[in-house]
């Protein structure tokens, strides 16, 4: 398979070994200091792309690869108010699109056990829920976009939970908690080189549930965005990274 890196970061860079050790050809890489090269001609030489580049750049992208004609995977975060306008785009067309916050594969196992606990527990009321997450300061989105995937999870199963709300702190700041009984609070902490933990934390008078997802690096990320690559090269419309998994 030929792919087009749209992106060429450190995920772009671990992006092309696994998928060079998946025997695939990497045709073209995109980045900042390269944008002429991102066009209709040189994007048809790819079989499809992974974009992984930044929220200022990922919806030109997008559009640049739906009229090459070119599948696309796209892991950038942090403009999730865009994502029913693509939807609607692509529902209608004969070009495919894949769509995750993150497309790991553990990640993805924990999304289904989180949705799976908030609907369990519907049934004990004397327990709140909060979401933490860390990530590296270079992170340029907050809350991550897997927090507020994990989020969204809560809300669609848990009845009491209608929106998130998100606070920040570098990890030395007291947090200011606003939430009300209705929220999801997402907790956003900024330190040193993590890749990424998330936390999904029930807590009541008597006790603490939790379940966590810690990654070890951003392997795990850029095999899923491989493996999604793959999925979708021959597939038409809108996806999301769930519709590569089967929880049923």
């Amino acid at each position: 398979m030929k792919i087009a890196l749209l992106g060429y970061g450190k995920m772009g860079k671990i992006i092309e070994k696994i998928a060079l050790d998946r025997k695939h050809e990497i045709v073209l890489k995109i980045d900042y200091d390269n944008q002429q090269d991102l066009t209709i001609e040189n994007l048809q030489k790819a079989d499809v792309a992974i974009e992984f580049s930044t929220p200022g750049t990922v919806l030109s992208n997008i559009e640049q690869c739906f009229n090459a004609g070119v599948p696309i995977v796209v892991g950038t975060t942090g403009w999730h108010e865009q994502i029913s306008e693509i939807k609607a785009r692509y529902e209608n067309s004969d070009k495919g699109f894949i769509y995750g916050t993150n497309f790991s594969v553990g990640v993805n196992i924990f999304f289904h056990i989180n949705k799976v606990l908030a609907k369990l527990m519907n049934a004990h009321p004397y327990y709140d829920v909060q979401v933490e997450e860390i990530h590296h300061i270079q992170k340029l989105d907050s809350p991550s976009g897997t927090a507020i995937t994990i989020a969204e999870g809560i809300i669609d199963n848990l009845d009491e939970k209608k929106q998130w709300v998100n606070i920040l702190t570098d990890g030395t700041n007291p947090v200011d908690n606003n939430a009300t009984a209705e929220d999801v609070l997402i907790e956003s902490h900024r330190i040193d080189s993590v890749p990424g933990t998330h936390t999904v934390i029930y807590d009541s008078e008597v006790d603490t549930i939790e379940i966590k997802h810690t990654a070890h690096n951003r392997n795990g990320f850029a095999l899923g965005a491989v493996l999604a690559a793959e999925w979708i090269k021959d597939k038409q419309g809108f996806y999301s990274v769930a519709d590569m998994f089967d929880f049923s």
